[in-house]
């Protein structure tokens, strides 16, 4: 999947400016409709050490109503964590009908690294993508709209980055060995990803993968895609969708840069 991606992809700095103000007006039409249309809305950021995650979140955000989200960075589990089933962390940190949460990483993030250093993975998570399509759908049958993104840069534009953020005194904190050592084995985990795309791709929660060369680019498809996703569950459960600004009107960037 990931080898089909044309990462040469860009948004001119004009379309970028002019595009980004209408999107986000108009997802903050959107999280107004599911609030009074009580769906709630799970958005999954996956992809590569600094691909640009942060960016992409804080301009889908920057607009919306901040007492109808949330917003969790996943990390390890804790200790008392482990004690318990492995989907049970990210339960609690479901929203609640007409809320939206955005996960920078979710529960896929410890299975892909999982498989692509070659650990042993606890008893109650031999079966991970069993567990994940069962706990995606049931979420899906009961109001939810799940939106899956996967970021995609390639090794050389990822080494780049890094050293970038390395060599700047104020991101150098950023980065850390860890970062490396998973840039090392940048193949590893590319099959690991791969695997995570076929496994968990089905009809109530598809992967929309994301050309990220270009921060621009990667914001601009992101933003339309969530706004696309929020318009379908509307219509799906019979809910008034908002007629969009004039603005709106027309053509839509990414879907004609695809064509061309």
């Amino acid at each position: 999947m990931l080898e089909q991606l044309n990462l040469t992809l860009v948004c001119s700095k004009t379309e970028y400016k002019h595009r980004l103000s209408a999107l986000q007006r108009r997802l903050h039409q959107l999280q107004q409709a599911c609030w009074e249309a009580r769906l709630a809305t799970v958005i999954v950021f996956e992809g590569w050490d600094a691909v640009g995650k942060g960016g992409i979140i804080r301009k889908l955000s920057e607009r919306l109503e901040p007492r109808g989200f949330d917003l969790h960075s996943i990390v390890e589990p804790r200790t008392h964590e482990q004690q318990l089933p492995w989907l049970c962390r990210f339960w609690i940190k479901l929203p609640r009908y007409g809320h939206m949460a955005i996960f920078d990483h979710s529960w896929y993030q410890e299975v892909v690294s999982d498989q692509a250093l070659g650990g042993e993975r606890p008893n109650h998570r031999q079966r991970p993508y069993e567990d994940i399509n069962t706990f995606e759908r049931g979420l899906a049958e009961d109001r939810y709209t799940i939106i899956k993104f996967f970021l995609h840069i390639d090794k050389a534009e990822q080494a780049r980055r890094l050293q970038a953020l390395a060599e700047d005194e104020g991101t150098a904190w950023r980065v850390q060995a860890e970062d490396w050592e998973r840039h090392r084995s940048y193949d590893l985990y590319t099959l690991a990803v791969e695997e995570m795309l076929s496994r968990s791709e089905t009809e109530w929660a598809p992967w929309t993968l994301v050309e990220a060369t270009d921060k621009r680019w990667a914001r601009i498809k992101v933003l339309r895609s969530v706004i696309d996703y929020l318009e379908a569950a509307l219509r799906r459960h019979g809910a008034a969708v908002p007629p969009p600004y004039e603005d709106e009107a027309g053509n839509d960037l990414v879907d004609s840069e695809d064509e061309g």
